[in-house]
């Protein structure tokens, strides 16, 4: 595929290190000021993160990510109040800290501008964006591409280094308005306004993207591809055969619920069913 960007495809190593990874998730519980928070207190949230990020780490995890999924339902990007913010730098901050592993930051809904925050402040290295380019109509409305100003941001703080993966036709969303175009055509958007990598999804949280359209998101981009949502240890060596990791959630929970702690078995199983892929 042609570089139609000047980006190297080089994201997933410099930041790891190795071109095949296997990335988990923490997902934040409820902070105060959206409408599950039940008054917990902020340290035993943040124990929360700590459990989960040092069990995926010992399961043999190359990197993290931080979300606040449990601020459901999610609002759009400028309504995202800076409490958001401040509390999910103090959880980057400590598993930066506790682990020492690379670090990414995904704010719900589509918000990278908090998320380039975050990331600076707690020390991660990349920040995942549901909506890069052109527009969707999400759970939270419609949904816009903030690449620009986004870009600018990170300008005005100096932020470079940090890398944007990017969706390419994200889960939870109708994309009939850009139902013109095919899904190559959104994906080299991506690679044209400047994302570092590539993320392939299902419909929803737990769903896998098909290995058509794996496939087909890959054949349009030289940027490194991963697939972020509906992963498990049935599917992740055949996934890994096409892309360069993999973002998994709900499948290494206790029950394979997202909302669970996270299973020291299931992610010593994930990560033995991955092994042999990427050792290929």
């Amino acid at each position: 595929m042609k570089n139609i960007s000047g980006k190297p495809a080089t994201a997933i190593r410099e930041i790891f290190g190795t071109d095949k990874v296997l990335i988990g998730m923490i997902h934040c519980q409820a902070f105060p000021g959206s409408p599950r928070y039940q008054g917990a207190s902020m340290e035993s949230v943040y124990d929360a993160c700590m459990r989960d990020a040092e069990v995926l780490i010992e399961g043999g995890i190359h990197g993290l990510m931080v979300e606040n999924h449990g601020d459901i339902p999610f609002l759009k990007p400028e309504d995202i109040g800076p409490e958001t913010s401040a509390f999910m730098a103090v959880v980057t901050d400590r598993v930066a800290r506790a682990t020492g592993v690379p670090l990414g930051i995904s704010v719900l809904a589509n918000a990278p501008i908090p998320a380039f925050a975050i990331a600076l402040a707690g020390g991660a290295t990349f920040i995942r964006v549901n909506q890069w380019a052109n527009a969707y109509v999400a759970n939270e409305g419609f949904m816009e591409g903030r690449a620009g100003e986004a870009l600018r941001y990170r300008s005005l703080l100096r932020a470079e280094h940090i890398k944007v993966f990017a969706d390419s036709h994200v889960k939870h969303g109708s994309h009939a308005i850009v139902a013109d175009r095919s899904i190559q055509e959104l994906t080299r958007d991506l690679a044209f306004f400047d994302a570092d990598a590539i993320i392939a999804t299902g419909q929803r949280t737990g769903n896998t993207a098909t290995l058509t359209e794996i496939e087909e998101i890959g054949s349009a981009t030289h940027l490194p591809l991963l697939v972020g949502s509906g992963v498990d240890k049935d599917n992740v060596a055949e996934i890994l055969k096409r892309t360069n990791g993999v973002i998994v959630a709900s499948s290494l929970k206790q029950g394979g619920v997202w909302w669970n702690p996270v299973d020291p078995e299931r992610v010593r199983a994930f990560r033995a069913a991955a092994e042999p892929a990427l050792e290929g």
